[in-house]
């Protein structure tokens, strides 16, 4: 197995996909000839056609609409929203037509889109490019959720979100396409859309977190470990569904929990899964569930984006508060 950093790891998972399916569709803005602005698409026009990787104008709202008509034709589109932050342009045909096309025909229909979208702060973008809006999406019915942390999963998730046949919002965060490298099969491979992973096993206390704050999670652990602190991690992978008995578990298993996002702490998705943990296993917990998020403000510009976004000193310190309550 080759060693791949994760936006390799995702052009790899795109390739394998469009050489399995002559339905599957790649397109969006830059996504052709210049491969993306991260290059994701690199090299698959040039392997694939210009009729199965193609540019759009740049206008998020057609690029959305555009998706629909061709998953009512039979094909597997792939669209790219060049950052999330632009998917307001975008939420009244995710939101309004795709999220609920299954329901409204009964489920006589297929709507097999992947929309994919790279996130996420700490690499001092403009405005509205770093925006956490998994809230956003996770919150409307009808659309799977999948934020992966590491390569292997990227891989294994992206191929499994092509092929399904309900719409799915895949959420690459940006500071993970080049900073860390992983064991990546060659071909193809697939991870459930629905399960979560535990990334470290422990015994005191569950980190439950998602994307890159796995990474800075990871981290925190280690530290903690020389402090006599065992922790648990627990990758979401998926946050809409969430995978319910996963969290519930090691929430048993340790009875001490701190949920980690870097999203704004409002309506987020640590508010769910705090929600279920005090319906379903409250009487497991020995402390207060603790929470590690952004402020509830927007995303400042990039010149103050390190000490608004949560990172292995507040998760340290979060976890030490719960384990000393």
């Amino acid at each position: 197995m080759a060693k791949l950093t994760m936006i390799k790891a995702i052009t790899a998972a795109l390739d394998e996909a469009l050489k399995s399916d002559e339905k599957v569709l790649i397109f969006g803005e830059d996504v052709g000839q210049n491969g993306g602005v991260f290059r994701a698409t690199e090299g698959l026009q040039a392997k694939y056609g210009e009729e199965r990787v193609f540019d759009t104008p740049l206008a998020e709202s057609g690029i959305a609409g555009l998706a629909t008509g061709l998953a009512f034709q039979g094909f597997r589109p792939v669209p790219e929203i060049q950052f999330f932050g632009f998917l307001f342009e975008a939420m009244d045909e995710v939101a309004g037509q795709i999220s609920r096309e299954r329901f409204r025909m009964g489920g006589t229909r297929k709507m097999p889109i992947t929309i994919r979208a790279p996130f996420g702060g700490g690499v001092h973008t403009p405005e509205l490019h770093s925006d956490s809006l998994e809230g956003l999406v996770a919150q409307t019915p009808g659309l799977k959720v999948v934020i992966p942390s590491d390569p292997y999963d990227a891989k294994g998730l992206l191929i499994s979100a092509i092929q399904s046949d309900d719409p799915v919002v895949f959420l690459e965060h940006m500071k993970l396409y080049r900073t860390l490298k992983q064991e990546v099969p060659e071909g193809s491979y697939t991870v459930p859309l629905d399960q979560a992973a535990i990334k470290r096993e422990g015994q005191d206390i569950s980190i439950i977190t998602y994307g890159y704050m796995v990474q800075e999670s990871l981290k925190a652990a280690q530290e903690l470990e020389k402090q006599g602190i065992n922790v648990e991690v627990l990758d979401l992978r998926s946050v809409s569904p969430l995978d319910e008995a996963a969290i519930l578990k090691t929430v048993e298993k340790t009875g001490r929990v701190v949920l980690v996002q870097e999203a704004q702490r409002q309506a987020g998705i640590n508010a769910q899964v705090a929600a279920l943990i005090a319906e379903k296993a409250i009487l497991n917990l020995q402390a207060p569930i603790g929470r590690v998020d952004a402020p509830d403000t927007p995303y400042p510009f990039s010149e103050a984006e390190t000490l608004w976004l949560p990172n292995k000193k507040d998760i340290v310190a979060k976890v030490q508060e719960i384990m000393n309550f």
